[in-house]
């Protein structure tokens, strides 16, 4: 296995749909993505294999590309589903996918790019891999830290943010976009 990925062309955000999931640090990758589509200016989003889609073209590490946006919109413990096909669909192999996961075992504003490696008990990840067929695929972690007190991860990573605790996510969703610009350019440091 090499410890980095091929020209990443394919970046899958993981969140649950609808907007009693919006702000939430579940969905952390929704919120990266959509900082990207931003970046890029994108605003048409259509429905691709169980996703939502946008396309853009981009100089990644000096060379034009397109660059596939991605939202899964079954639940996140399902996405493998949605990411495989519309992977087939384009084209692809898993080693030119990039998947932005929300993680409990980094800091709060803490992110990271790895490539392949464990699941580390992130359901959405394995569905991924299970689907996909191989752990072989680029991740961006975005760091929420551990629930406090007797709290279940669940009922933290479903909380709705507010004030402070919104601002500091989407100020890693603003750093976790620039990891996954890093990662497209081939500056990334894969851990």
């Amino acid at each position: 296995m090499g410890n980095a990925p091929k020209d990443i062309r394919l970046v899958c955000g993981l969140g649950n749909p609808g907007p009693e999931y919006a702000k939430t640090r579940h969905n952390a990758g929704f919120a990266t993505v959509d900082v990207l589509a931003e970046r890029l200016g994108i605003s048409y989003w259509k429905s691709e294999a169980g996703c939502d889609v946008a396309r853009s073209r981009r100089v990644c590490a000096g060379e034009p590309r397109e660059i596939v946006l991605a939202k899964p919109q079954s639940y996140m413990n399902t996405s493998g589903g949605p990411i495989s096909k519309l992977v087939r669909q384009l084209r692809l192999s898993p080693q030119e996918v990039l998947v932005v996961h929300d993680e409990v075992d980094l800091a709060q504003g803490q992110v990271r790019a790895k490539f392949g490696g464990g699941l580390n008990a992130h359901n959405g990840l394995r569905s991924i891999a299970d689907k996909l067929g191989t752990r072989d695929f680029a991740r961006v972690r975005f760091g929420i830290g551990r629930p406090p007190g007797r709290m279940s991860v669940a009922d933290f990573a479903l909380r709705q943010l507010k004030g402070g605790f919104l601002e500091e996510f989407e100020l890693t969703a603003q750093d976790a976009a620039d990891l996954v610009e890093a990662c497209l350019d081939g500056r990334a440091d894969w851990g």
